[in-house]
């Protein structure tokens, strides 16, 4: 079977947990860093699935970072072949821009474990059915778009309407990093707290997310390997829309 393909868009993105689940769900990978100076992206044909990580920039900075419009023209492509597609934070971000919704800065930054509201729609669909009605998740980001026209929402918040969408039978889109496991958490907020202020650039100081994460991390990690698992399911065509 072909490999699902993995699209690093940052330097300190390591996956997670993304790649065990997809190897217990016996699907392959391989994957691309687009920050490399030579990165390629494989023709579609040669991969069963693609997922698109997060990143630091907005989707539009495409002059400072072209390979932006690379991997949305990329997105644009699985989507109108069908080929299942999950972008994750700047991956879902990616997925709204190349079906045409402009992505803005929102009126909240999201950081840290915040609740979020599954919809009725999501109950019976492949992959967010793995979520409770209520859940808490990992968030880090400032960006947002409204839902994509004739996209399904999936899933919802007091602060950010938008937080998962599908759109037609095969992409998804999630504003939260379900990926994220304890030992990458740990290497973010440590690289943050280096570069930044974090209570006062982001609204949590570094204590306050490692309490989180204490607290959350282990049912943040179950539910995102959960979460691949399906995606290996929709790739093998044993679970579909």
């Amino acid at each position: 079977m072909k490999p699902v393909l993995l699209i690093r868009n940052d330097w300190f993105e390591s996956f997670g947990v993304a790649p065990g689940a997809l190897a217990r769900g016996e699907v392959d990978f391989r994957s691309v860093d687009m920050t490399a100076a030579d990165a390629m992206l494989p023709d579609l044909e040669d991969v069963s699935g693609v997922i698109t990580f997060g990143g630091t920039v907005n989707v539009d900075q495409v002059d400072e970072r072209p390979q932006l419009a690379t991997v949305r023209e990329y997105t644009r492509e699985a989507v109108e072949r069908g080929v299942p597609y999950l972008g994750i934070c700047l991956g879902s971000q990616i997925l709204a821009r190349a079906v045409g919704e402009p992505v803005v800065k929102g009126p909240v930054k999201e950081v840290g474990f915040e609740p979020i509201r599954t919809t009725d729609d999501a109950a019976n669909d492949p992959m967010l059915s793995v979520l409770e009605p209520h859940e808490t998740v990992l968030h880090w980001h400032e960006d947002t778009h409204e839902l994509p026209p004739g996209a399904t929402l999936l899933a919802t918040a007091d602060t950010i309407a938008v937080q998962a969408y599908r759109v037609g039978d095969s992409a998804w889109g999630v504003q939260f990093h379900l990926e994220v496991d304890a030992g990458e958490f740990a290497w973010w907020v440590d690289t943050a707290s280096k570069q930044m202020d974090l209570e006062r650039v982001w609204g949590k100081s570094p204590a306050t997310l490692r309490d989180e994460a204490a607290r959350h991390m282990p049912r943040q990690e179950e539910r995102g390997r959960a979460l691949f698992r399906r995606f290996a399911e929709v790739v093998r065509g044993a679970v579909r829309v």
